[in-house]
């Protein structure tokens, strides 16, 4: 399961409201690359294919590939703003170290 905080909920709101669908999902995938061995993926998309993980969370639909979900389970979301802009900020269960630009991540391997 990710949770997100209220923060997190409101700024996916505010991001939907200016795209063309504002009921539009929110894809989170983990990619290979970045800082550490991973980093996190946030993007708006309408294409959900059978094998994906979905839940919803306060309204907002989450979206999940298969290949991403071991690495997100128990993520959770927020964000925050500061003098230098806002940002989504991770903190995950699943990580072994994270990078100081908090957007990317290492785990054990299998």
């Amino acid at each position: 399961m990710i949770h997100l905080s209220p923060a997190a909920i409101a700024e996916v709101h505010r991001i939907q409201s200016k795209a063309t669908h504002p009921n539009i999902a929110v894809r989170l995938s983990v990619k290979s690359g970045g800082c550490a061995d991973f980093y996190y993926a946030l993007e708006l998309d309408d294409a959900i294919a059978t094998a994906d993980y979905i839940q919803t969370c306060d309204g907002l639909q989450i979206v999940v590939d298969a290949d991403s979900l071991p690495y997100v389970d128990g993520l959770k979301i927020d964000y925050t703003e500061d003098l230098m802009g806002g940002g989504f900020r991770f903190d995950n269960p699943n990580a072994v170290s994270n990078c100081g630009c908090g957007n990317s991540f290492s785990v054990n391997s299998a």
